[in-house]
């Protein structure tokens, strides 16, 4: 129930935050600076994968995204403990998943706005999605580590 709800969070709050944007900044426009030197608010339409990889390949994404989703959930007991840390690993990456799913078929591409950088040296502009999947994958590596160097600390919270 907590993967779930901590899911729905994840897609509503991705979802409303890339209307916002789309909405609010021009596409390819200035940079909306936050922090100056370090955060940027932009609107990127981004056609591919992580990085742009697969650009313009969008049934393939479509295919691809949707058949991780549905096998993320139909077997997330054989590869995740009952923990809580590892429940917050699935919503968060089944979030994050359905929240660029949904922009895939909803509008053809990501939106993309968070441009993180230092002087000139850039980081690839991400989304609330794109977070809660890397978030997911490092707090379900490190736990998975943790649980397998402390098997008695293995708590289902």
């Amino acid at each position: 129930m907590l993967a779930l709800a901590l899911g729905l969070v994840v897609v509503v709050f991705d979802q409303f935050s890339k209307l916002w944007v789309r909405e609010t900044i021009i596409c390819g426009g200035e940079p909306q600076v936050i922090v100056p030197g370090l955060f940027n608010l932009v609107y990127v339409r981004n056609p591919g994968a992580a990085w742009g990889m697969l650009g313009g390949q969008q049934v393939i994404l479509v295919l691809l995204s949707a058949g991780v989703l549905l096998l993320l959930l139909f077997f997330h007991r054989r590869f995740l403990n009952p923990t809580l840390d590892h429940r917050i690993a699935l919503g968060l990456m089944a979030g994050g998943i359905l929240g660029n799913l949904i922009d895939r078929i909803k509008v053809g591409w990501v939106t993309d706005f968070l441009d993180f950088h230092i002087g000139t040296h850039h980081w690839p502009s991400f989304n609330v999605a794109d977070s809660a999947i890397c978030i997911a994958t490092g707090l379900y590596l490190l736990s998975a580590l943790w649980h397998k160097s402390h098997p008695l600390k293995n708590d289902s919270a």
